[in-house]
C-alpha cells in the first residue's frame, strides 16, 4: 500500500526539493499531492486520503499554523500527522505548532535522514525501495 504525504509550500520549486528529499531518503514510491497555501491544503484533504501533511510555515492565504489549528478541529483530519518544514527554528514558535497538533519539525534544509527519521516516528518502518 502506497502512503499518501500532501506537501504544502507557496515555492512549487521548494515542493520539488521535498519530493527529491523524499526519494534520496527512499520514499521515492509515495503518493505526492501538493498545495501552495493551507486553504488549498484544505481543499485537497476533503478530496484525497492522506497520510502525512508536511507544510512550511509562512504562506500567503493561510500560514502552516491556521493550517494545523483547521485540521486539529476537523474530526476527518484530525488524526493526520503534520510535520512542520521552516527557515524559522525558534523554541517559542515550535512550542506554539506542538500546542495546536503537529506532530513534528524539520528545519530547512533538511537531510533525507532526517525526514526518514521523521517519517519512522510518524508512519513507523516503510519498505519501498
Amino acid at each position: 500500500m502506497a502512503y499518501s504525504v500532501l506537501i504544502v509550500d507557496d515555492s512549487m520549486p521548494m515542493r520539488s526539493v521535498i519530493k527529491k528529499t523524499f526519494k534520496a531518503a527512499g520514499y521515492g514510491s509515495m503518493n505526492f499531492i501538493e498545495a501552495e497555501d493551507g486553504q488549498k491544503a484544505l481543499d485537497q484533504l476533503k478530496d484525497n486520503w492522506v497520510d502525512m501533511v508536511l507544510t512550511d510555515y509562512n504562506m500567503p492565504v493561510m500560514n502552516g499554523l491556521a493550517l494545523v489549528k483547521e485540521m486539529k478541529k476537523n474530526d476527518l483530519f484530525d488524526q493526520v500527522p503534520v510535520v512542520v518544514i521552516t527557515t524559522e527554528g525558534s523554541k517559542e514558535k515550535m512550542d506554539e505548532f506542538y500546542k495546536y497538533g503537529a506532530s513534528g519539525y524539520l528545519q530547512k534544509p533538511f537531510a533525507p535522514e532526517q525526514l526518514r527519521d521523521i517519517i519512522v516516528e510518524l508512519l513507523g518502518e516503510i519498505d519501498y525501495e
